[in-house]
């Protein structure tokens, strides 16, 4: 899937919007729509590349509640994608030894080595944008969208 056209009414209309809040919800769709074309690749979603991460790096087991808001995700669209990539034998869901009504979903190797491929893949994707910088330029980037996003008050959504 080749990137999307932007209609030319969009851009006229957007040209001159030069405000801090447009600038970064602009950067962000334009890095999020080049990592949705990537994990396309994988047949995952960016939500499943999120979960499978999640539970590769995690030592300690979790539940599917757990995980959830560990990953700002609601029950239905968790459970969606524990869906799909169940389906697709990247993880199972096991139940909890202490309480057979709670499940536990565990990373299958086949998910393990999708998860690493898809992961490098994207840490591709996010070297480019971050080519357009210097070093010092992408520190400071770095420091400023940190310090943006430990800001007061609360957040609302999944991390994607």
């Amino acid at each position: 899937m080749g990137h999307m056209q932007e209609q030319p009414e969009l851009i006229a209309a957007c040209a001159e919007k030069w405000d801090f809040n447009w600038l970064l919800h602009r950067a962000a769709q334009r890095v999020g729509a080049a990592f949705a074309e990537e994990i396309q690749n994988f047949g995952i979603s960016l939500r499943g590349q999120l979960i499978l991460q999640a539970l590769a790096t995690e030592e300690a087991q979790r539940t599917q509640l757990a995980l959830g808001a560990m990953l700002g995700l609601d029950k239905t669209t968790l459970t969606s994608e524990l869906d799909k990539l169940e389906r697709a034998e990247l993880l199972v869901r096991v139940p909890d030894p202490n309480d057979r009504r709670v499940r536990k979903p565990v990373i299958t190797d086949k998910g393990r080595a999708l998860q690493k491929e898809a992961g490098d893949a994207l840490a591709e994707v996010e070297r480019r944008f971050q080519a357009r910088f210097s070093a010092r330029e992408m520190e400071t980037i770095r420091k400023a969208l940190q310090d943006l996003s430990r800001g007061e008050g609360p957040v609302h959504g999944s991390c994607i």
